[in-house]
């Protein structure tokens, strides 16, 4: 099975992929974990690429280096994965359809179709959208060093996160958006409780 987190800048994914790999621990099941970009040794060097603030990337060029970092992680991480442990990715497919196709404005049914040759029959089980207003993750991230795509404009972000809400109303059986503005312990209850209901597993017995 496989369980993408997905959400704008400053959303709280990482602290919740944390939180919800320590529930699997607790429950002994198995998990591994990727992030995108990155995942095997061409993917994290695609990475350095894509986040480097002094590098200016054409939105297509960036689209491809996205597809082919993912390429990369399908092939050599997560096939061999697949039917063995639970998958955790931070950042999957509506992360490139939010940011190149409603952020850069790519149109959605190019980045559609190179989404669906990258991934093939690989299906996504839940996908966990941590959602909030731009003014409120931009006050989380005000300390920390920013990146090329975290630099980026309030317009470019707000047209993300509209861009996430999109994908979520046209996969709602597939995405659960959560309140990112919760607390952590709110939004990790959250999380379990779905994904206990969805799969059936339980803590007791």
């Amino acid at each position: 099975m496989i369980i993408t987190f997905e959400g704008i800048e400053g959303c709280g994914k990482s602290t919740q992929i944390e939180k919800f790999k320590e529930s699997l621990k607790k429950l002994k099941l198995d998990y591994v974990t990727f992030r995108e970009p990155g995942g095997t040794e061409l993917s994290e060097e695609i990475r350095e690429i894509l986040l480097n603030k002094d590098l200016d990337i054409s939105p297509l060029s960036e689209l491809l280096l996205f597809e082919s970092a993912r390429a990369e992680l399908i092939t050599k991480k997560i096939l061999p994965e697949i039917g063995k442990k639970i998958i955790i990715i931070d950042r999957f497919i509506d992360s490139t359809t939010a940011y190149q196709g409603y952020g850069r404005g790519i149109p959605i049914e190019i980045i559609s179709k190179l989404n669906e040759i990258v991934v093939g029959d690989i299906k996504i089980d839940r996908t966990y959208l941590l959602d909030a207003p731009i003014e409120i993750l931009e006050k989380r991230n005000s300390h920390k060093k920013k990146d090329r795509i975290e630099r980026e404009s309030f317009d470019f972000h707000n047209r993300i996160r509209m861009g996430f809400l999109k994908i979520a109303q046209k996969n709602i059986d597939r995405v659960l958006i959560i309140d990112a503005t919760k607390s952590v312990e709110e939004i990790q209850k959250i999380i379990l409780e779905d994904f206990l209901k969805i799969y059936g597993y339980s803590t007791t017995g």
